[in-house]
């Protein structure tokens, strides 16, 4: 079911001498949570694949929040050659990065593929986000303490890992391949926290609840009626963002690592998006087409 409950969160929770950086964030919850984040002191890096639409964004943020330490830096989630580039660049000119937010996403879309061959749903949602993390974890390690935050949906609650035909070649519904990446960034977010225990990196996965974003742009159909017919109770962008801004900065999550939330509290996540065994190989399918080498 769809989430319209708004529960009240606020959070006077300062982030100065903190480098924050948040993937698509030239539009919707992204650019809410770069807003906020920069406002409470953080340095803020928005990562785009469109630079005209990231640098208007820029301006936004900057004017909206009163800093100037955001940066728009350009990042392409859909060729692993424009996330080593972007990670390389991260890497060689940033000393830290204690929050990371996997935000960018395609929902719903028209059958197509990555750069490198992938479903672009699952090509995106969740290789381009794994590799990222991957690229940069050891940054993000040197920065502890830092948190990891996965933007998924409730539509993981319909989705399954299908493990024998991941890039949906054989049949394709953009419904069933959407849920399929939103599951698999919760069976990441997981899979993730067990691999860091002990190192004071954290990590977080949530619903922002249903919002008013172009996301939305490719939805056809009967969903199409349903969210017609519901839109009047969506969240706006800013309110769509308060999962992912709790989710980086509430200090009393401080601890916690693995969980799923949804209106800035803990939820439990779907039976499948719980499945350790599921996750575990959904984590070594992901490094065998990614051609690197994560244990």
């Amino acid at each position: 079911m769809l989430s319209f409950f708004r529960r009240a969160w606020s959070s006077a929770e300062q982030l100065n001498g903190k480098t924050v950086l948040i993937t698509g964030a030239n539009t919707g919850i992204g650019k809410e949570t770069a807003k906020d984040l920069a406002k409470r002191g953080a340095k803020v890096i928005i990562a785009c694949r469109d630079m005209e639409k990231g640098q208007e964004a820029l301006k936004e943020i900057i004017e909206t929040s009163g800093s100037d330490n955001v940066k728009c830096m350009k990042l392409d989630l859909s060729d692993t050659k424009s996330i080593r580039e972007f990670a390389e660049a991260i890497n060689r000119d940033e000393p830290k990065l204690n929050i990371l937010i996997n935000n960018a996403g395609v929902m719903i879309c028209p059958y197509g593929k990555t750069a490198d061959g992938f479903e672009t749903q699952i090509g995106v949602n969740h290789m381009g986000h794994f590799l990222l993390t991957y690229l940069l974890l050891d940054l993000i390690k040197r920065s502890a303490p830092a948190r990891i935050v996965t933007v998924s949906s409730v539509a993981h609650g319909w989705g399954s890992i299908n493990l024998d035909d991941i890039n949906s070649e054989k049949s394709y519904d953009k419904i069933k391949a959407y849920s399929q990446s939103k599951l698999a960034n919760v069976l990441f977010t997981r899979s993730l926290a067990k691999r860091l225990e002990g190192t004071g990196v954290t990590t977080y996965s949530l619903h922002p609840g249903a919002v008013k974003t172009d996301l939305q742009r490719h939805v056809s159909g009967f969903l199409y009626v349903v969210m017609m017919v519901t839109k009047p109770f969506f969240k706006n962008p800013a309110q769509g963002a308060q999962t992912s801004i709790y989710c980086a900065v509430e200090p009393s999550l401080a601890n916690e690592t693995g969980q799923y939330y949804s209106d800035c509290a803990p939820t439990s996540p779907s039976s499948a998006a719980q499945d350790d065994d599921m996750a575990q190989k959904l984590w070594e399918l992901s490094c065998r087409m990614l051609s690197i080498t994560w244990e």
